[in-house]
């Protein structure tokens, strides 16, 4: 199973890095998947730790894609790291171990903290959207744009039926990254 979460890392100096990341979840183990290169990826390796946000204000996600990471944080309970403030729950998780992969290797995390900040009362229509919305945009250089424009429009529908204000700002940002890069390639 994935879950669609906001990983938070530290590198040693102690600088936070926020990053949209889909976690496995499997027999006691949550494994990152980041792509390399990856400040994720060089952040957990240094300080062996991360926390797992799971968030439902679509904006982080859709903001961490478009350059709006200036999301407010706090210190972790038991790790050295950082939580998301705006976050319905946390996992702090130590690394395990790393199998080993040029593009994107196998991270093994142990939880060894939880708390349930707020409940979580289900997404929206309009919110699956941005979120699928974010992963297009997360591949634009590896899929065709005609499948992520494809997509898009298929989604907008459950957005335009649903959608509140963090949403459609969240929206907004997401087909702005997707304009700008159709005028690059289009003038490439």
């Amino acid at each position: 199973m994935i879950q669609e979460t906001i990983v938070t890392t530290v590198n040693n100096q102690g600088v936070a890095h926020i990053a949209p990341m889909g976690i496995h979840v499997g027999n006691d183990e949550l494994i990152i998947l980041p792509f390399r290169p990856s400040t994720t990826l060089n952040n957990l390796l240094e300080s062996q730790a991360a926390v797992i946000n799971y968030c439902n204000d679509v904006r982080v996600f859709a903001g961490c894609l478009t350059g709006r990471r200036d999301w407010e944080l706090k210190p972790a309970e038991k790790i050295n790291g950082k939580v998301l403030v705006n976050t319905l729950a946390h996992v702090e998780v130590e690394l395990l171990r790393v199998e080993e992969d040029e593009t994107r290797p196998k991270l093994f995390c142990k939880a060894v903290h939880s708390v349930n900040h707020a409940p979580f009362t289900g997404f929206n229509r309009a919110q699956y959207a941005v979120l699928e919305a974010a992963i297009l945009i997360s591949r634009l250089k590896m899929l065709p744009l005609e499948k992520i424009e494809s997509e898009i429009n298929y989604l907008r529908i459950g957005l335009e039926k649903t959608a509140g204000e963090p949403e459609l700002e969240a929206w907004g940002w997401l087909m702005a990254v997707i304009e700008e890069y159709k005028h690059e390639v289009k003038n490439a």
